[in-house]
Order: C-alpha cells, then sequence, then structure tokens
C-alpha cells in the first residue's frame, strides 16, 4: 500500500495597473459604443460595442487570476482560474526532475543564479515581508516562481529532502 500526500494551495495574483486600466477602459467604451449604436441606430457603433464587450470579457478574465498549486503522488500540477469562474491546466512538474526548492532569496540558490535559463512566475507577484515566494529550478532550463504553503513545503521536502530548503 502506497499512502499519497494530497495539498492544494491557492495564491492570488496581484492585478497590474495595466490591466485594471484596460479592464475599465474596454468597459466603458463598449457601453459608450452600444448606447450609441443604440441611440442613432448606427450598425458601426454597434458592432465596435460588441467587439468592445468581448475585448472586455477576455480582459476580465484575464485580470483576475489565482493560481492552484495541487501536490499528488510525487508532482506538482499548476492551474489557472480566471475570475473564479473558469480553470485552466497551466503544466506539470514531477519531483523527480526538480533540482531545488528554496526560498527566492535563499543562499542555497547562489549557485542557480548565473544560469540563463526560462523563468515562469506562478506566484501572486507581490514580495511581502517575510517573502513567502519559492524558486524551484527544474530539468537543468527552467526556473519556477512559487508561493507554496508551508504544508506544500513539507509534503515536497518529504519526499526530496535533499532537494528541498526551507532557510
Amino acid at each position: 500500500m502506497m499512502s499519497e500526500t494530497y495539498v492544494e494551495c491557492l495564491v492570488k495574483k496581484k492585478t497590474s495597473t495595466v490591466m485594471l486600466f484596460l479592464k475599465i477602459l474596454t468597459i466603458v467604451m463598449a457601453v459608450v459604443f452600444i448606447l450609441a449604436g443604440l441611440g442613432l441606430i448606427f450598425w458601426p457603433a454597434l458592432l465596435a460595442g460588441v467587439i468592445m464587450a468581448v475585448a472586455a470579457y477576455f480582459i476580465v478574465m484575464n485580470a483576475d487570476l489565482e493560481y492552484e498549486y495541487l501536490y499528488l503522488d510525487k508532482e506538482i500540477t499548476i492551474d489557472k482560474v480566471m475570475a473564479k469562474a473558469k480553470r485552466k491546466r497551466v503544466t506539470k512538474y514531477e519531483i523527480e526532475s526538480m533540482e531545488i526548492l528554496a526560498p527566492i532569496k535563499s543562499w542555497h540558490l547562489d549557485e542557480y543564479k548565473n544560469r540563463t535559463v526560462k523563468t515562469v512566475d506562478y506566484s501572486s507577484g507581490v514580495e511581502k515581508q517575510p517573502d513567502l515566494r519559492y524558486a524551484m529550478y527544474y530539468d537543468g532550463g527552467i526556473k519556477v516562481i512559487l508561493e507554496p504553503s508551508m504544508e506544500m513545503v513539507k509534503a515536497i521536502k518529504n519526499i526530496a529532502p535533499r532537494k528541498v530548503f526551507t532557510d
């Protein structure tokens, strides 16, 4: 019998000011164009309003993002939750291919700092005090920035004690 550890963690991504501005701008423009199109029975304005409404929908979905980390059976799965309505699988990481998982400012990461790797950020994007983000170097070419719960870090450390640091 194999004991499986299951840990879930949800992290809200900070909405950038650009996305907030675009969200408000597209909604306002959609309303203005649709009202102008209906009031004047001017179909190009109505069409522009519908296009702006569709754009506003996609911007609203991407402005309100959460990342859900799921640790189960030696793998970390990351899903993107858009506007608390739509879920999309982003990626999956096998613990065996993980090189190191440590706090983002840990001295354990010093030997990895000069590497040229692709960086992906699945954290809140905010440097809190203390900084709760972790960096995971994966498969020689990817640096993944996460914000896992301590429960998740402990679960991963139980599987790969020499690769996980909590400083």
